[in-house]
């Protein structure tokens, strides 16, 4: 393969000339998190010294506090202290965070289901290595010795891997630019979660009749959700049937948005399906509480995991209906479950739930007010993910010196 003027090809790929390549041991002194021993001693909780734990760290957060888990002096002695800026990664836990970077923001100690990369090289940046392991989670997790459930990474194979490594002010000009998205896409997160809660309190007042639109008056009828709306009972075995090419799973509907994220299509080999059409609303009924609902734009299958909502003609709009199967009145209703481990909507619960419901014209307007607030809701989301892209972009770019900044 040949390489490019001003590059030159190493183990972890082709880097500039005056980048260096070195293990993250050789970097810093790689260390273990712990726990303050003997286990289970109270002396060593209601402290002031805080402990980080894997549930504190989370995808694309830099710096992190610890928040449930405190230590007594005597009890930090015994685990591992760590200062504020220490370069941290999630070393034990499920796949999904295994090699997940963090920095601290506090002194701290560390769980053991954490690793430290302390007394850092001081031609090293913290911030830098932040960026360069969260583009190398999925190898730093493929590492990990994997057993059943859990993942470990190991102090040694963590120290053993290689990174690239350019000069400090080129380590920092990247960490800058990269930190710069970052800051937008924070300000994106909070302008939506900020969004979310307008829609809720709308939905609050505008679903229960507290208040009312302009032009409507009277009082609202009084209706079991069995009133308002019936499972449909359309089915499709895809073994007698064929491939139906767009099936919606679980799987697809993104939790509290109301939006689908993809679809599959139906093979020889497929279950049986539940049918829908435009203008039916999906609620997911395993584990209601994970909020999977979205209002059908076009016909389709679906698991029959997923209720398949049509509105009675006299009694709802699907709109309205739409918004009904978001209020927490409803998610409590439906949270009503059997099943332990795989826990189930009850329809026997949910069609006895009572709700307040107006004429089918204030439904409309209404229905109108809230999918105004949930089409806002959606622009933002879509900035934010073409910003994840875009930093992702910008991510293969610098950190593997094809776009230089310096």
């Amino acid at each position: 393969m040949e390489v490019k003027p001003g590059y030159k090809q190493t183990e972890v790929g082709v880097i500039p000339e005056e980048w260096e390549v070195d293990a993250l041991g050789g970097i810093g002194r790689v260390i273990r998190g712990s726990s303050p021993r003997p286990k289970g001693d109270r002396r060593f909780y209601g402290g002031n010294v805080p402990r980080l734990m894997v549930e504190d760290v989370t995808r694309d957060r830099k710096y992190v506090t610890p928040t449930i888990d405190f230590l007594t002096v005597e009890g930090a002695k015994l685990s591992r202290p760590c200062k504020k800026g220490t370069l941290t990664v999630v070393c034990s836990g499920t796949p999904t965070v295994v090699g997940l970077p963090s920095i601290l923001a506090v002194d701290a100690c560390i769980h053991d289901g954490m690793l430290g990369l302390v007394h850092l090289s001081p031609s090293v940046e913290s911030e830098y290595l932040f960026y360069r392991l969260t583009d190398l989670q999925e190898q730093l997790h493929a590492a990990a010795t994997h057993g059943g459930t859990f993942v470990n990474l190991t102090t040694k194979g963590f120290g053993a891997f290689r990174i690239a490594v350019p000069p400090p002010p080129e380590q920092r000009a990247i960490a800058a630019a990269l930190s710069d998205v970052d800051g937008l896409l924070g300000g994106l997160d909070r302008l939506i979660a900020k969004k979310r809660d307008l829609k809720q309190a709308a939905m609050q007042q505008l679903l229960t009749g507290q208040t009312r639109l302009p032009g409507f008056h009277g009082e609202w009828e009084v209706k079991t959700f069995g009133e308002v709306a019936v499972p449909r009972r359309e089915r499709i075995d895809p073994r007698r049937t064929g491939v139906n090419d767009f099936c919606i799973e679980l799987e697809h509907i993104e939790s509290g948005s109301g939006q689908i994220v993809g679809s599959t299509s139906t093979g020889a080999q497929s279950s049986l399906k539940s049918v829908f059409h435009p203008g039916d609303v999906l609620f997911g009924k395993l584990r209601a509480y994970l909020r999977k609902y979205w209002r059908a734009t076009r016909q389709g299958v679906c698991s029959t995991e997923i209720w398949v909502l049509v509105p009675r003609v006299d009694a709802a709009t699907s709109e309205f209906l739409f918004q009904i199967v978001q209020t927490e009145g409803f998610i409590d209703a439906a949270s009503n479950s059997y099943g332990t481990h795989m826990p189930r909507s009850d329809w026997n619960a949910v069609q006895n739930y009572e709700l307040k419901m107006p004429s089918l014209a204030e439904q409309t307007a209404i229905a109108a007010v809230l999918s105004e607030m949930d089409g806002e809701l959606a622009v933002l989301e879509q900035r934010r993910e073409k910003t994840r892209a875009l930093k992702q972009a910008m991510m293969q770019e610098l950190l593997t010196g094809r776009t230089r900044l310096l």
